[in-house]
């Protein structure tokens, strides 16, 4: 990822992301809030905004709105419901009850794994809009041969999470969009899953001069995968910076991503709140939970993902190497970090069990949930001791994963016994014989050419050998050849 600026230029992002919270039903409605059902059946008078009907609050989007407000650290306030007025196709009412000058989640935070932290202006509570598909042609509305309208997530609880124009990378803002996801997920507020809509991503770009003012920005919707968030970016910031050094004025506008092309296009001019002519909805009361509220909701918010990140460093000292910190912060992602712990627990070595975790554990995780701690810490504790070679323990974890049973049963089965330390002499000794252009380059001093004895000594063996048996007798036969010369 790279901005790709000219020296001199910076860049200014502020981020806005509607995330669909995870309720059964709708936030004013009875209505199923469900992915993917038959096209306007999840619908009623309510969500199509019928004549004579009246909204009821959902209690269960307020309780997720205000666990997201605890997660980023925002004050939970009394709010106000209002109506955004606005006229398209997938608004069947003409307006989006919003909050507007009143959120119930105002001045959070959200610190990134690399310590860098972005203000969160808000995260109001509103719903969703309908969904239109332009058929024919291009598929954008301005070549479309018709559209069609589904109404199911019309209604939809959404919270909108506005944060400051404190991102100053595409990476910083890739950064934010996937801890911020992690957090969503983690807290049960919503599952999450872009490619389904349920988290969206609206980017508001503009560029300066180092040490000017902000410059005019334009905002890019709908962004539905954290890949788009990036490459929208850096065109957008690349595109404003040639416009500005060729005389030009960048407009503030709203502008749509083509992932095909990689660019962006105008839409509209840009809106303004009083664009919109918000008033106050008359058919909702103004929402104030209080204190006891709030602290149920605070106490019923699991563990998120920068303090489970934070268990698993503890168990390397607090400090734990680069390459550990990546899989550490996948492990987390994939939700496998109770695997890594629970192994530990059990006296597995802590680098062992984050490793086999973030790479064998999460390829096969549709099964991880079944995976047997106590086996995969007796299975680690074959490896760490010499017993089992990493070839053969990936090979058993793969078993484990797939059957379960006993780690040594399963190495037995397979093969696996360890050799007789004679056996093993005789046939390193041999591998050695037979790969003389190897050997000498080895003692040498290449140790480039170590795999390669490892590899056939393994293959000669059916991989019955132990990798690091084998490491050392190499190392004792080189020792030993070098003395005697």
């Amino acid at each position: 990822m790279t901005d790709r600026l000219p020296e001199g230029w910076e860049l200014v992002v502020g981020l806005e992301v509607h995330c669909e919270l995870a309720t059964a039903t709708k936030l004013f409605c009875g209505c199923p809030n469900a992915f993917g059902e038959e096209p306007n059946t999840n619908v009623c008078p309510v969500c199509l905004g019928l004549p004579g009907s009246l909204p009821v609050l959902n209690r269960r989007a307020v309780e997720l709105a205000m666990r997201i407000g605890v997660a980023l650290r925002c004050s939970i306030e009394p709010s106000v419901f209002h109506r955004k007025n606005y006229f398209y196709p997938d608004m069947p009412k003409d307006f989006q009850i919003s909050q507007y000058d009143a959120p119930i989640n105002r001045g959070g935070r959200l610190e990134l794994p690399d310590g860098s932290v972005i203000g969160v202006e808000r995260a109001h509570l509103e719903e969703d809009t309908g969904k239109t598909t332009h058929v024919g042609g291009t598929g954008r509305i301005g070549g479309a041969d018709y559209a069609l309208v589904d109404y199911n997530r019309s209604g939809v609880p959404l919270v909108e999470i506005v944060s400051a124009p404190d991102i100053r990378s595409s990476a910083q803002a890739h950064a934010y969009a996937s801890e911020l996801r992690a957090i969503l997920v983690a807290s049960g507020a919503s599952d999450g899953r872009m490619e389904e809509g349920s988290m969206r991503v609206d980017a508001n770009v503009s560029v300066r001069r180092t040490g000017e003012p902000f410059g005019t920005r334009c905002e890019i919707k709908n962004l539905n995968s954290l890949r788009s968030l990036v490459r929208a970016i850096e065109h957008e910031a690349a595109r404003q910076v040639a416009l500005v050094q060729a005389g030009g004025t960048v407009v503030q506008e709203t502008r749509h991503w083509d992932e095909g092309e990689g660019r962006t296009l105008s839409m509209r001019s840009k809106e303004e709140a009083n664009d919109y002519r918000y008033f106050p909805e008359p058919d909702l009361v103004p929402l104030a939970p209080d204190e006891r509220w709030r602290s149920e909701v605070a106490a019923s918010l699991p563990p998120l993902p920068a303090g489970r990140r934070a268990v698993l460093a503890g168990l390397f000292g607090g400090s734990p190497t680069q390459a550990q910190l990546d899989q550490i912060r996948s492990v987390v992602t994939s939700d496998l970090d109770r695997v890594v712990a629970g192994a530990v627990a059990k006296g597995a070595p802590a680098a062992l069990a984050l490793a086999r975790t973030a790479n064998e554990v999460a390829a096969n995780a549709e099964r991880a949930a079944d995976l047997d701690l106590d086996g995969f810490s007796r299975l680690l504790l074959l490896e760490a001791g010499g017993e089992l070679g990493a070839t053969q323990a990936k090979a058993v974890l793969s078993e484990l994963l797939e059957r379960g049973g006993d780690p040594t049963a399963i190495a037995k089965s397979m093969g696996f016994e360890s050799m007789d330390e004679g056996e093993l002499r005789e046939v390193v000794a041999r591998v050695v014989a037979e790969l003389p252009e190897e050997w000498d380059k080895f003692l040498a001093g290449d140790s480039k050419v170590q795999g390669a004895l490892i590899g056939a000594v393994m293959r000669a063996t059916s991989n019955s050998a132990n990798g690091k048996a084998v490491t050392e007798e190499l190392a004792r036969m080189r020792s030993e050849a070098r003395g005697a010369s």
